[in-house]
């Protein structure tokens, strides 16, 4: 059956101005690699071959059958592209026989001339500029540059700086190397929300921004926005290499994923450019040497930086680059690596820290009489449980760990353990809070009622070396699941003369949530079992607070 338009727009085109052109019509694919013909469609063209110009242009499906192309005609005629105006053309020429067909077919009684032609000079004109234009994109890294640098990226991404640098610990990176004298290294991190590494080409950018962010001023998006745009550096930030739809992953700890999952991307950001995300030759030298210098001075000065204080550390290297020069020898260059203690301290100043840290100290806090509940991070996930001794050996290796004076009876199946999974700086806030009071006392459980509603409640509670009492969780008396965890929990630390242990974990977000691998355990403090007895406290009452 062939198709035909309807009467109306039949009429409406007839009325249109007949001019003398002969006009070219063609369809064709945007890319000349197979593989992404599919992906990128296919780019339909009408040009007026008398007056150079083109009416209209379309950007279609590869399967979309010749009606699109019929579509593309009529814009051409009624709403042409500026400066043509809506006319009929004298005469339509194409290099497609089937087209040529299907067209005469659907253009009947409009009085134009539809011919075949091998050849089409203005649209194969055109499809070689926009040919050339895709030849000449610009790729994201140079060619020589690509897999080095990816591959140094994720080596910072194993030595995972942030772990013990803070964003205002300023690393400073001497190269004077492509009209570059020092780069100065922001870690970002520490915080568990956005890893990478800023390089800010003048101390000077680095102080108007943080000075820019953290002002009162600065609160609006728009304004955040124009100030990080305001930046000049270069930077590496780590994203994860596969996104699934159905996953929210902007919640997901970047840290708590394999390497294998983790994407490096490289850019530039500066005043009057905005935010670039290609790095041009010598942008990628000067990053693959701060990358490999900095590399090295974390690998060999890791302990001296994780110390309390930032210390004043320097050392240089002599870093070879993945270009030869002429004479097919590699080109090495001499590279200065310092802290920068006394901008660090200012910085710190700026953000309005003083000597105080960045977390309220728990011994800071106002008591909440003989209990507080200021000492679990909120949103943590808790769980009562038992690692094997097989695993309480290897924690004992491998993470900070706290022991008794006296040795551990290693009866029943392992050791009782509390396990709190929260953030990573969390977690790290809370080792060290516990360390503050001397570390782990006891851990028990203690009556609790709520006056007015009723309920009866298992409270969990720690209980550090200084006397303090800290409550880590309210259960329900009644409840059967904490029930049986009770029952397991008292068997157990039975077998064990009474010694327990609380495991502090990571990644509370990521897919170890409530099952944390070895990896993600932080801390292993050992501590006694405690009975209500022991603590000394009585059924404690839940009491309303009113303002």
């Amino acid at each position: 059956m062939t198709m035909s338009l309807n009467c109306s727009t039949r009429r409406r085109l007839q009325k249109l101005h007949q001019i003398a052109s002969v006009w070219e019509g063609d369809r064709r694919p945007l890319s000349t690699h197979k593989q992404d013909l599919e992906a990128r469609g296919e780019c339909i063209l009408w040009v007026d071959g008398s007056q150079g110009v083109v009416r209209a242009m379309d950007v279609v499906a590869a399967e979309s059958g010749p009606e699109a192309v019929v579509r593309t005609l009529l814009r051409a005629m009624e709403h042409p592209n500026s400066p043509a105006k809506p006319a009929r053309p004298q005469k339509i020429v194409v290099s497609d026989r089937e087209l040529q067909f299907f067209l005469r077919g659907v253009l009947q009684e409009l009085d134009i001339a539809i011919d075949y032609v091998p050849q089409l000079p203005l649209i194969d004109e055109l499809y070689r500029g926009f040919q050339a234009f895709g030849d000449e994109s610009t790729p994201d890294l140079p060619p020589q540059f690509a897999e080095p640098l990816k591959k140094k990226a994720l080596e910072i991404w194993r030595a995972a700086p942030w772990e013990f640098l803070e964003e205002h610990q300023i690393v400073a990176i001497e190269l004077n190397q492509s009209d570059v004298g020092t780069l100065y290294a922001s870690i970002m991190g520490m915080l568990g929300m956005e890893y990478g590494i800023l390089l800010y080409r003048s101390q000077e950018s680095l102080r108007q921004f943080r000075a820019s962010v953290l002002s009162d001023d600065e609160e609006s998006p728009e304004l955040l926005e124009e100030a990080f745009l305001k930046q000049d550096c270069l930077f590496l930030t780590f994203e994860r290499a596969t996104e699934e739809e159905d996953e929210d992953i902007d919640i997901i700890d970047l840290a708590d994923l394999p390497v294998t999952q983790i994407q490096p991307s490289f850019g530039n950001i500066h005043p009057l450019e905005g935010l670039r995300a290609v790095l041009y030759e010598e942008e990628a030298t000067v990053v693959f040497l701060a990358l490999e210098a900095l590399v090295r001075f974390i690998r060999s000065k890791r302990r001296q930086l994780s110390a309390e204080t930032f210390p004043a550390l320097s050392d240089r290297y002599r870093i070879a680059l993945p270009i030869k020069d002429q004479n097919r020898k590699s080109l090495q260059v001499e590279v200065t690596v310092s802290t920068m203690p006394e901008l660090a301290a200012e910085l710190e100043e700026i953000a309005g820290f003083g000597d105080e840290a960045e977390f309220t100290a728990v011994e800071d806090l106002p008591s909440l009489g003989a209990l507080r509940d200021d000492l679990i991070p909120e949103d943590s996930f808790l769980s009562l449980g038992v690692v094997s001794w097989e695993m309480v050996a290897h924690l004992r290796a491998a993470v900070t760990h706290f022991a008794q004076s006296e040795a551990i009876s290693s009866g029943g199946d392992g050791l009782p353990v509390i396990l709190i999974q929260t953030s990573r700086p969390k977690a790290k806030n809370l080792i060290e809070a516990i360390q503050s009071m001397g570390g782990l006392k006891g851990i028990g459980f203690n009556p609790g009622t709520d006056i007015f509603g009723g309920d009866r409640y298992d409270l969990g509670i720690l209980q550090t070396e200084n006397g303090e009492l800290f409550l880590f969780g309210e259960f329900l008396d009644d409840d059967p699941v904490h029930i049986a965890a009770r029952k397991k929990w008292d068997e157990r630390c039975k077998k064990t003369k009474g010694y327990c242990g609380l495991i502090i974990a990571r990644g509370l977000m990521g897919a170890s949530r409530g099952q944390p691998q070895l990896r993600d355990m932080m801390a292993l403090f050992e501590a006694r079992s405690l009975s209500p007895q022991d603590l000394g406290i009585g059924t404690l009452q839940l009491m309303p607070q009113f303002e």
